[in-house]
Order: C-alpha cells, then sequence, then structure tokens
C-alpha cells in the first residue's frame, strides 16, 4: 500500500475540499453543488471520526471520509452518515474501501451501532464499496431531490454493528 489512513486536520481541508467539488463535479456523489467552507463543514461532522488517506510519496491527500450524525436527538446518538470522497486521479487503488474500513472501526469506537449512506445509483463504485464493507440496502429514495432541474433517486443503505449496541438486542420488541 502506497498509502496511510491518518486523522483529518484543518491543514487538511485545501485538498480535501478539492477532492470534494471533484465529486460534486461528477453529478454522482452529492446533491451539493459547492464545497462549504471549512467552519461549517467542521460543525457537521463528529471531530474524531473524520480521516484522511495519505500518499506516502507525495505527502498529498488522496481521499476522505467521514461521519456526520445524522440527528441531534438523543435517541439517534449512536447513527452516522458516511462520506467517501477519493481524488479522481487515485481510483481504482483500494483507497475507497480502506477508508471506508478504517471509518468503520473509528465509528465503532466511538459508539456508533449504525452507519448509513444515501448513493446515486449511478454511482456503482459507492454502492460497490459500501456493500463490500457490510452495507445492505434498505430501499430507495425515489424522485428525493433534483439537481440541475432533474429529480435524482438515493439509494439508502445501513450498516449495523456486531459490535456496538449489541447487548440490548435481547431486549428487542417485534
Amino acid at each position: 500500500m502506497d498509502y496511510y489512513i491518518a486523522r483529518m486536520q484543518k491543514e487538511h481541508w485545501p485538498e480535501v475540499r478539492d477532492i470534494y467539488e471533484m465529486g460534486i463535479m461528477s453529478e454522482h456523489a452529492t446533491f451539493e453543488t459547492e464545497a462549504p467552507s471549512w467552519e461549517l463543514w467542521s460543525a457537521t461532522h463528529d471531530l474524531a471520526c473524520r480521516l484522511v488517506a495519505i500518499d506516502t510519496t507525495t505527502e498529498k491527500v488522496i481521499g476522505w471520509a467521514a461521519l456526520a450524525p445524522v440527528s441531534g436527538r438523543e435517541v439517534y446518538e449512536g447513527v452516522g452518515e458516511t462520506s467517501v470522497y477519493i481524488h479522481q486521479d487515485e481510483r481504482g487503488r483500494g483507497v475507497g474501501g480502506t477508508l471506508l474500513e478504517a471509518l468503520i472501526e473509528k465509528a465503532e469506537t466511538e459508539g456508533y451501532w449504525t452507519l448509513q449512506a444515501g448513493i446515486f445509483p449511478e454511482n456503482d463504485y459507492s454502492l460497490r464499496i459500501h456493500r463490500r464493507k457490510g452495507f445492505r440496502e434498505v430501499g430507495v429514495r425515489e424522485r428525493i431531490g433534483k439537481m440541475q432541474g432533474r429529480w435524482r433517486d438515493v439509494v439508502l443503505l445501513e450498516r449495523r454493528s456486531q459490535v456496538v449496541g449489541v447487548e440490548e438486542e435481547d431486549n428487542y420488541d417485534d
């Protein structure tokens, strides 16, 4: 492996933002039309669950992954939404799968029991890596939002931890 995974720092933001903007331009990664400021992005993502992949030769960020809590309500404290973005020139090296696996491990150490992802159906790569890492499809949100005047669907996936929240499952009411 010619890259390593590190915790994202504020100084990584310019490269992270550039990779995020590549995803925006692809029109298959997000409904966003421009990358937010560091302050806005940082305020909505879990501080402990932000990772970057860094090329060992150039020391450049080649991908990133982060987790955003899905709600501020206490009952959903252990549920987060994944984001995984890879530089367009670095795809096919296993960076996305490695980042997602590291994000899952970090999320579990931080007490997350469910991770979810909303992915455009056209984003085969992202769907594949999420499925390989234990995410299952729970449905398709049809015509959930418009992008450039065109309705788009989003595939909703989730992954239930086999580590966090398992002891409480005996109390589950059917």
